[in-house]
């Protein structure tokens, strides 16, 4: 606490009195950038910076943000943690859904409502084709385990589900329902039947220019945890209340998949970061929260090799 507040001290000495803190974003303006910023701005409150957010409007490959990043082009991405992530650029360690990205249920074409309803196998999922990103760390997992993975980029993929390119979209359980909804010149929908579980940290991170500002935001997004905002924060996001609504996590057959690039640092035994197995059933007797686990350990019914 000391460090962070010397280190927060040497960031207001080396300003000009009342300067403002310039940061640039490229934002897609999709539900994750929205609720980044938003905590973004929540954790520049409490830290007590006067800033100014510039918003650049794109939507940027993983590849290429995170090299924008790397470069100082950008100041703060939002992303899920991977090794190599954390090795080159300054994670802020809060996930910004509270472990929710790592529920991840599949976008499918409506003429595939039923195809997974017969799945109560691991080895079964390997008869099928997945779509994910290029550059995504949700890709590596899931051919890590196994699977089949065809690739393209995130506006893509819708159409490539729409074409039945492959058999399912996974994403995170807080996703599909906002990005189906806005899309409804596509034949697509949700499946009730799977969902795939692993532990993937979404955080904030921050260029390597700009250790001061990386300070800056972990003392304030330690305010905002300990006062409650943060939870508050996380629980009033729309796309939290959809999980709660539609996500029925305690119905669906779970499949716990490896994550081979989780970094070591990764909180796991912090429970204030993580959302609690009675947090969601507490809000909609249907729903459940990915328990704690360790980095190796599996602990659903259903385990990938």
């Amino acid at each position: 606490m000391r460090k962070r507040l010397t280190l927060l001290l040497a960031l207001c000495l080396s300003l000009p009195a009342f300067a403002q803190v310039n940061i640039n974003l490229v934002s897609r303006d999709d539900s994750n950038a929205k609720h980044a910023i938003a905590a973004l701005e929540l954790a520049l409150g409490k830290a007590g910076l006067d800033y100014q957010l510039n918003i650049s409007p794109g939507t940027l490959t993983a590849a290429r943000q995170f090299q924008d990043a790397l470069d100082g082009t950008i100041d703060i991405i939002w992303t899920a943690a991977t090794k190599r992530t954390e090795q080159h650029l300054i994670p802020i360690r809060v996930p910004l859904y509270k472990g929710l990205l790592g529920y991840r249920v599949f976008i499918i074409h409506k003429d595939n409502r039923d195809l997974f309803a017969d799945v109560n196998d691991y080895s079964q999922l390997k008869n099928y084709v997945f779509g994910q990103g290029r550059g995504w760390p949700d890709t590596d997992i899931m051919r890590h385990n196994g699977l089949t993975v065809e690739t393209g980029t995130y506006e893509g993929l819708f159409l490539m589900a729409d074409g039945k390119r492959f058999d399912a979209f996974p994403r995170g359980i807080h996703e599909p329902w906002s990005e189906v909804e806005t899309r409804p010149e596509l034949e697509l929908t949700v499946d009730n039947n799977l969902m795939f579980v692993y532990r993937m940290p979404f955080y904030l991170f921050v260029s390597p220019h700009h250790p001061e500002l990386a300070e800056a935001l972990k003392e304030g997004f330690n305010l905002a945890l300990k006062d409650g905002s943060f939870d508050a924060l996380v629980m009033s996001d729309p796309t939290v209340q959809t999980v709660v609504k539609y996500g029925n996590i305690a119905n669906r057959r779970a499949f716990e998949l490896k994550n081979p690039n989780l970094p070591e640092a990764t909180p796991l035994d912090d429970p204030t970061l993580w959302f609690d197995p009675a947090t969601l059933t507490e809000l909609d007797s249907t729903t459940t929260s990915l328990p704690p686990q360790s980095k190796d350990d599996s602990t659903t019914a259903n385990n990938a090799p």
